[in-house]
């Protein structure tokens, strides 16, 4: 080996032997020689005489980049050494035999790079500079198997590289491929086919992998040449005999199907197309996909080439107008549809999806036949059947997606994502032929009852599955009614106890399947109480999988929501069943069990909640019942309370958790009490509200540093806002002096949202309360958020800094709140005084620098308020001493000016506008309220330092003192714009 041998073989050493700093030089060594002039010449030589085929690799890699890279720029002589060098090669031409053979006789990839090197070649010099490549590769397919397997590998590196369109090509590619197809058409494509032939007819017994390999070479090329080179009495009949006999290796069988599936779509006139397709006799192949085994590769190409063929036919059927054809094309369809069927049903296949694909296009076609015949309506039975059959799980998971491990899981989602399109195809069919898929829905489903329950697992979660799906397709309309097939279908649903209850998947779809025609309930009262049974009893809420239990109780609590009224006779007897349940969410081992999500087990108690809190419930009977709840579940935590110092740490998270539980519970049950009834109506429920309340506000005290207790508190106080109105009251004080003692970010952002419900909900009825709590969270607003702006850019997403932006947007709200609900008095109480300065500092520069504008139009809109609020019109008295002046020295001019003068304010972004828009109106009540003063300071000053020609100011001046608001903005927009070009970027403002 010589020194570039040895680098080659250093640089491919996959073993750990070789020192890293050698394997570099090595490295370096061969980079080196790749840029030497005569690396071609290199590069051919040790091909055609080393034995080492890292070497071969690396002188083909090498070749291939240089043609790449340097071809252009070689001279003519270098040019043909190499064309002529790589062909001698592949066709074992002119040079020693024997090395050619081992390279032809080397490993897959050495020949499939050798194939490489000499299709780039072609497409930079075919047929320009040599126009005889492929006449001259023919004449050498003589020599047998080796320079025939050469041959095919070039024409599917061609393929690959240059001429397919399944690839993204650039402009200069599909050029190339154009010019490469049309010299090929002109030049030697019958030659090519004939050669094929020949081949296929000498070796189709002697050497079935080499004749797979050319009909694979075929199947990409039929696409783009003349059709009647292949569909003809020579080539057509060998296609059909090499698919059909048996005997011969599977993977020739497939090939041969790969290419009548190339004819079949290939494209041309649908007329011509449907002449073609009625010609081809299909079903000669039919037969295949019932003898052979299912999951073979020939049956999956032979279920590609009967998919491909329906596909073509039913375009047919669509673009064709005349009834001969359409006639044609419906026979043609009737006969292949169903082979179709039988491999979606049988067969394990990757072209499931086309076929669905097609069964789809199918469907969507026959809503333009009316009436159906017979037979096309006994198709979409057999759609429905297919349907089914391809939504049954497999029983070999049956148990792990009982239990829902992680395999079950896995099985789940991808079944799940699988059965999407099917279920859609379903609906299709529903609404084609109603009929037709209610009493396959129904027969299914009787089936699906009357077998074992050994067995039927899947079968009747895929029957049920069937009908939930289906129900989307059906119209409000037939739901009301809940006649004829849906309802004796939904009376079927409702009566059936599956002997396979207890399996989570059934259970599950059984429930959803119930709430899915909840509407034929609404309208037929008499299904009420066999509904109440399945949701209560242990098909449901009682379930033995917690899964189930908790889902049940999620749409249950729905299913209250539609019928309320007429529940209410069935009250008693729902609270009886409900009791265990009710005593189990609130127990220290339902907590510990506690699921993510929002079907949490409360559910339970809002359904309680909206039943109970009907006007429709007399009275008593409601005191009753809600005391019954709400009596024992604050005396558990006032247990807690009393003993709270006494816990260890294993006690108090056992109790913390339970008393969370409580909250959660509680808070579901309020919400079907509304703030009518508890406080006008029956204020007797308000008071126990509000007792619970107080009890629950003790929380706080006794768990000052329990984070998410203070959240499931928070979220009651929220709650007890709605439902109590202004006799919530009394008891804020307390509580958001409790939830003040914290002052982590997160905290004082729920905090900050509790004060805006507040205001939003009673405006200036909270003035005394905002007051009393305004200074402590300004003071705590400022010692958490940096009066800058928060870092940003690498290694700032981090949770604190997180944290910090979410406080920082909730504080501006929380001022725009204030200001706009006509509290901005609170920011002058005495208290509060000394924090104004800070206040309007901060406003200031974040109208003017935030990045995100939605908060800078906030701010102008704090601004515009105040300056409404506190200033006088022109010499009137000033209520806030310096405020005219900051606002026209430092908001008109920087804001109003200087930031939207800056490149960063984005002049065709729609949310700029908006707070352009707003500056625009800023500057309209501004000239209102201080008249000369403004104008003189913003135009004199602040125009003058933007360099404003004269003329444009005084522009200015008209449309500030006109009516149109809307010319105004436009008019300075254009004026911005101008005086950027003028400034051209020189200034540098703020």
């Amino acid at each position: 080996m010589d020194d570039l041998e040895k680098a080659i073989v250093i640089m491919f050493d996959e073993t750990s032997n070789v020192d890293s700093n050698l394997k570099l030089k090595a490295n370096e060594y061969c980079d080196k020689a790749k840029d030497e002039s005569a690396i071609c010449r290199v590069c051919v030589e040790k091909l055609c005489f080393s034995n080492i085929v890292q070497v071969q690799f690396w002188c083909l890699q090498t070749l291939h980049e240089t043609i790449r890279i340097r071809y252009s720029w070689m001279s003519l002589d270098e040019k043909y050494f190499i064309r002529k060098s790589v062909f001698s090669i592949v066709c074992l031409e002119g040079i020693d035999e024997n090395h050619a053979l081992r390279i032809l006789r080397g490993p897959a990839f050495i020949k499939n790079k050798l194939a490489q090197v000499l299709v780039s070649l072609i497409y930079l010099d075919y047929p320009m500079n040599w126009p005889s490549v492929f006449v001259d590769f023919l004449s050498h397919l003589r020599k047998g198997p080796v320079v025939i397997d050469m041959f095919c590998r070039v024409l599917n590196t061609l393929d690959d590289e240059s001429i397919s369109m399944d690839y993204p090509r650039t402009p200069e590619e599909v050029t190339a491929a154009g010019r490469i197809k049309d010299a090929m058409r002109a030049q030697c494509v019958s030659s090519l086919v004939g050669a094929w032939y020949d081949i296929l007819s000498m070796y189709k017994n002697s050497d079935q992998e080499l004749c797979a390999s050319v009909l694979d070479a075929m199947r990409r090329y039929i696409s783009w040449i003349d059709i009647g080179l292949i569909v003809n009495d020579v080539i057509l009949p060998l296609l059909f005999e090499l698919t059909l006999v048996d005997g011969l290796l599977e993977q020739l069988r497939g090939a041969a199907a790969g290419c009548l599936l190339a004819v079949v779509s290939k494209r041309m006139d649908h007329q011509a197309k449907l002449t073609l397709l009625q010609s081809l006799q299909i079903s000669r192949v039919f037969g295949l996909v019932a003898t052979e085994d299912s999951d073979s590769e020939l049956v999956s190409k032979v279920a590609s080439l009967l998919t491909g063929y329906a596909v073509e036919v039913l375009e047919c059927f669509k673009r064709l107008n005349s009834e001969e054809s359409k006639s044609t094309s419906l026979e043609l369809l009737n006969e292949v549809l169903p082979s179709v069927f039988y491999v979606l049903q049988k067969c394990e296949l990757d072209s499931a999806f086309s076929i669905v694909q097609f069964l789809s296009g199918y469907v969507a076609t026959m809503k333009s036949l009316s009436p159906l015949t017979e037979k096309q309506l006994l198709h979409l039975s057999q759609i429905l059947e297919v349907i089914l059959a391809q939504i049954c799980y497999d029983p070999v998971y049956r148990h792990n997606l009982d239990i829902l491990d992680k395999i079950g899981q896995e099985e789940e989602d991808r079944m799940v994502e699988f059965r999407k399109d099917l279920l859609v195809l379903l609906r299709s069919v529903g609404r084609v032929a109603p009929d037709v898929t209610q009493l396959f829905i129904r027969n299914s489903m009787v089936s699906a009852a009357s077998s074992s329950s050994d067995r039927n697992v899947e079968e009747v979660e895929a029957s049920l599955t069937l009908f939930f799906a289906y129900g989307e397709s059906i119209s409000d309309e037939v739901m009301k009614n809940g006649s004829g097939l849906v309802g004796e279908l939904v009376t079927m649903l409702l009566s059936t106890r599956f002997s396979c209850h207890s399996n989570r998947l059934v259970a599950l779809i059984y429930l959803e399947t119930i709430f899915r025609y909840i509407k034929v309930v609404q309208e037929n009262s008499q299904f009420i109480h066999v509904v109440l049974a399945a949701f209560l009893d242990e098909r449901g809420i009682h379930h033995p999988n917690i899964n189930v239990s908790r889902r049940a109780s999620y749409l249950f609590m729905r299913v209250v929501k539609l019928l309320k009224v007429k529940l209410v006779p069935y009250i008693e007897t729902i609270l009886t069943s409900l009791q265990d349940t009710v005593a189990r969410f609130t127990s220290s081992n339902f907590a510990s069990n506690e699921l993510s999500g929002s079907e949490d087990g409360s559910h339970i108690f809002e359904a309680i909640g909206l039943l109970i809190g009907m006007e429709d419930v007399p009275l008593e009977k409601q005191s009753d019942y809600l005391s019954s709840l709400l009596k024992p579940l604050c005396q558990q935590v006032e247990v807690v309370l009393i003993n709270a110092k006494a816990l260890t740490p294993e006690e108090a998270t056992a109790k913390i958790a339970t008393i969370q539980q409580i909250i959660v519970a509680i808070n579901a049950l309020s919400k079907g009490f509304n703030e009518r009834l508890v406080t006008t109506s029956r204020p007797a429920i308000g008071l126990m509200f509000k007792q619970t309340l107080d009890v629950l506000l003790q929380v706080l005290v006794a768990f000052p540093k329990v984070e998410p207790l203070r959240t499931k508190v928070l979220s009651f106080i929220h709650r007890m806002v709605e439902t109590l109105g202004t006799s919530v009251f009394p008891y804020l004080p307390k509580a958001l002096e409790q939830l003040l003692a914290e002052s982590e970010p997160k905290e004082l952002v729920g905090f900050l949202v509790l004060l805006n419900q507040l205001i939003c909900k009673f405006s200036t009825s909270v003035h005394g309360i905002l007051e009393d709590v305004f200074p402590t969270i300004v003071s705590r607003i400022f010692n958490i958020i940096p009066r800058d702006s928060l870092p940003s850019g690498p290694g700032t997403n981090i949770e604190e800094i997180r944290e910090l932006q979410e406080l920082q947007r909730i504080v501006y709200t929380f001022l725009h709140v204030i200001t706009t609900h006509d509290l901005s008095s609170v920011f002058l109480s005495p208290k509060s005084r000394s924090y104004l300065e800070p206040i309007m500092q901060l406003l200031l520069n974040t109208s003017c620098n935030h990045k995100d504008i939605l908060v800078r139009k906030a701010c102008v809109q704090i601004f515009i308020k105040l300056i409404k609020d506190w200033c006088a019109r022109p010499s009137g008295e000033e209520k806030v001493p310096g405020f005219q002046s900051f606002i026209i020295e430092g908001f008109a001019t920087n804001c109003c000016l200087y930031s939207v003068l800056d490149k960063s304010f984005e002049l065709h972004d729609a949310n700029s506008l908006i707070l352009l828009g707003e500056i625009v109106a800023a500057q309209k009540v501004m000239y209102e309220k201080f008249g000369q003063d403004f104008l003189f300071h913003f135009v004199s000053k602040g125009f003058l330092t933007a360099h404003c020609p004269q003329d444009l100011a005084e522009q200015y001046c008209q449309k500030l003192q006109g009516s149109d608001i809307k010319a105004l903005k436009s008019f300075y927009q254009s004026l911005i714009e101008s005086l950027r070009v003028q400034q051209n970027g020189s200034l540098v403002f703020r």
